[in-house]
């Protein structure tokens, strides 16, 4: 499961920009808004695709900073719950979504985790936002039935809303059992690169 222990709580609203960063308020911002697989869970935050996303949008111009408020073991209801208020605070350019995970492993609701990100792209459009939608797979045990209703569900929304969708965020990694932690769910740091250059194309159209 993707658990939500105490020390990554901390990480709410963390921010992965550099310090001299910081104090370029007026540089345009990307919101990093998921679950434990991207807010590094089991390796060094820097390490994370986030953080490795900052470093590589250091020198662009307009040079962007990447604020990641991603929580492990969060779920589309508790990032409905506090979005807004991460909106008001980052007034991001761009919001990437990459929250799901969690509703299908713990077999929440479908209907529920449409309804909670839709409301999460809407808003984030409201704030003049552009959006990138990151979708999740889940494992074959889960039954076809409620595995292709979670999977549309990501479909949906982006033609619903108009917005670009990365279907499967650990695409990349495949089954290969070196990309993971012991746990078989997150990826590993030398996993990560590969997971910032498969969200990279999707990305980069957004970053104007």
């Amino acid at each position: 499961m993707l658990k939500r222990p105490l020390f990554l709580l901390s990480l709410f609203a963390l921010s992965v920009m550099p310090l001299s960063a910081l104090a370029i308020s007026a540089a345009p911002a990307i919101l990093i808004f998921g679950d434990s697989l991207s807010a590094g869970y089991g390796i060094g935050i820097e390490q994370s695709w986030p953080s490795l996303l900052a470093k590589r949008l250091e020198h662009n111009r307009p040079a962007y900073t990447v604020s990641n408020a991603s929580i492990s073991g969060e779920t589309t209801a508790g990032g409905r719950a506090r979005f807004d208020a991460t909106l008001a605070r980052v007034h991001p350019s761009i919001v990437v979504i990459a929250l799901g995970a969690n509703d299908g492993l713990r077999g929440l609701p479908v209907p529920q985790m449409r309804d909670n990100l839709t409301t999460m792209v809407q808003a984030a459009k409201r704030a003049k936002a552009r959006v990138l939608l990151i979708g999740m797979k889940l494992p074959p045990n889960y039954g076809p039935d409620y595995a292709h209703q979670f999977d549309q569900v990501f479909v949906d929304i982006s033609q619903t809303e108009k917005v670009p969708l990365l279907p499967f965020l650990l695409q990349p990694l495949g089954t290969t059992t070196d990309a993971f932690q012991p746990d078989g769910l997150h990826p590993t740091a030398s996993a990560q690169p590969k997971i910032l250059d498969h969200v990279w194309p999707a990305l980069q159209p957004l970053i104007r």
